[in-house]
């Protein structure tokens, strides 16, 4: 059954996502160049939405669908660690014209030469594990 809840939440964030354009390549090029909103405005909104929600599940203990109590960790101060992190989430962001979100959507859509940059994202993801230890954290 939860399985089932998670299908139907990704395929109304799968259908959000393409709808607002925010997987279009087109879109997040013109954010890369400064020449529109548009997607600056979603972030934002997801940005300023995403606060709101967890202070709330912060403040009144809100449970998960399981019925555990929602605990969110405290974040390690580091800028290296998010300098670098954030450095290299971008680059690929940009070289690929896709964040794991809209990627995920593309393929949905139907867009098979995604499977390439899935594939990327999953290795990085993987040699991130293996050398989880030895990085400035």
């Amino acid at each position: 059954m939860r399985s089932l809840v998670y299908l139907i939440i990704g395929v109304f964030f799968g259908i959000v996502m393409f709808k607002s354009e925010a997987a279009s390549w087109f879109r997040i090029y013109e954010m890369f160049r400064f020449d529109a909103f548009h997607m600056y405005g979603i972030i934002g909104s997801a940005l300023f939405l995403g606060v709101i929600f967890t202070q709330w599940i912060k403040k009144r203990a809100i449970k998960s669908i399981d019925g555990e109590k929602i605990r969110i960790a405290d974040k390690d101060r580091s800028f290296a660690r998010y300098a670098i992190g954030g450095t290299l989430f971008g680059l690929g962001w940009g070289l690929a014209g896709a964040c794991p979100g809209p990627m995920y959507t593309l393929l949905g859509a139907g867009f098979l030469p995604i499977l390439v940059v899935i594939f990327g994202a999953l290795l990085g993801t993987f040699c991130y594990g293996l050398f989880k230890n030895r990085l400035p954290h």
